[in-house]
């Protein structure tokens, strides 16, 4: 990749629109929807996009973090993407870190909703119902990746991506398929056609205990809202309802705690 253009050429206005568009996307989920992008911060995170071929639109980089990048990001084809290099002090202002690393991305969402009638068949799936943590969303999306899970689907949960849940995935947004904003009667339909059984994770000592429980032929598991779990409708539409039977103190677990559990049991029959 040629890197010239950054030679003379550096912004240090936080007026400069694109820099404005930036700081937007890092704010605003109603810019996030209105321009279909995403903001990215962090070497690990900008390179984890290229290396994964995410569709990134522009890299904004400090005229100290291109001095440490500049060979790295020269082993990437980066002919499509739009290359700014800004000044130290407008890196720390447009940070949404305590301590920038100096590095920026816009990236494009990834569209899926047309694949998810191309679920795997007998595909081990997590689908998140009203859950509204960032963090916890992106933990969720962390594990599953590491886990080995076929996808996660989001309806009407928390904006994946929210730089908080971006960060809390590092970098399992690019390597596993996430599907968002999924009307939850869709979900059925595609878990039916791919012939995946569905279970609700519910706080109930009537249903079967997950550790019980055979996921042989995949699953689907659908986890609620942080406070008030799955609705009825919902847990009443899913094939078993399914819950993890404590012996301790506690009685409940944090939402991306239990879904952990749940799907490292449903990822021991694959």
């Amino acid at each position: 990749m040629n890197l010239s253009c950054f030679d003379g050429k550096v912004i240090t206005s936080k007026d400069n629109p694109s820099v404005k568009l930036f700081g937007k996307l890092m704010t605003s989920k109603k810019t996030r929807m209105q321009y279909r992008m995403f903001p990215l911060e962090g070497v690990r995170l900008v390179f984890d996009a290229l290396k994964s071929n995410a569709p990134v639109r522009r890299i904004f980089i400090t005229e100290s973090a291109l001095e440490k990048n500049r060979e790295k990001l020269e082993e990437f084809d980066c002919s499509e993407i739009d290359f700014t290099c800004i000044s130290d002090e407008l890196g720390d202002r447009i940070s949404g870190t305590d301590k920038t690393q100096g590095i920026f991305a816009q990236c494009s969402f990834t569209e899926r909703s047309e694949e998810l009638g191309n679920l795997k068949k007998h595909g081990r799936y997590a689908v998140l119902y009203q859950l509204q943590d960032p963090g916890n969303a992106g933990m969720i999306i962390r594990t599953a990746d590491a886990l080995g899970l076929d996808g996660v689907i989001f309806s009407e949960s928390c904006d994946i991506y929210n730089p908080k849940v971006i960060r809390s995935t590092m970098g399992s947004i690019f390597r596993i398929p996430v599907f968002h904003d999924i009307p939850v009667d869709d979900i059925f339909l595609a878990m039916n056609n791919a012939e995946i059984d569905t279970y609700a994770a519910v706080v109930d000592s009537r249903a079967q205990d997950i550790k019980n429980t055979d996921f042989n032929n995949g699953g689907g598991i659908f986890i609620g809202n942080e406070g008030n779990g799955l609705p009825t409708e919902i847990s009443e539409k899913c094939t078993y309802k399914i819950t993890i039977k404590m012996s301790g103190n506690t009685d409940s677990l944090n939402a991306a705690m239990a879904t952990g559990i749940m799907m490292w049991e449903l990822m021991k029959f694959e």
